[in-house]
């Protein structure tokens, strides 16, 4: 799976939560300063030629759509993350949080807890 640059994580989030979408609906839910209806167009046109994204026809335009899952693609990221930065260590990622005082005992006990639902 490819990496997504910024801009398209930004568009490929909206899309998650629209679902069928056209670009002027995208652009609508970025933050301000909004960038030109063409820039937004650019980036999706991208998304769909890295498989992300797929398109139909609706009137004069198109309705685009994505592809590729949030759960899929937040998969992929997170373990890209760990291979680069922990080892490949899930245990390195979560010492890594702990030392740093990011998460708390609470938060651990509940990883845990889903640990302990798996097995």
């Amino acid at each position: 799976m490819k990496q997504l640059t910024k801009a398209e994580e930004q568009i490929i989030q909206i899309m998650w939560q629209l679902g069928k979408t056209n670009v002027k609906q995208i652009r609508e839910h970025l933050p301000e300063p909004k960038p030109a209806i063409n820039t937004v167009s650019t980036i999706v046109r991208i998304l769909e030629n890295k498989g992300f994204v797929g398109h139909e026809k609706q009137g004069r335009g198109y309705l685009y759509f994505p592809i590729i899952a949030k759960e899929a693609y937040t998969q992929h990221s997170l373990r890209k993350m760990i291979n680069n930065y922990f080892d490949g260590s899930f245990k390195n990622l979560v010492s890594f949080f702990a030392k740093k005082e990011a998460i708390d005992v609470t938060e651990l006990e509940e990883i845990l807890k889903e640990l302990h639902k798996k097995s």
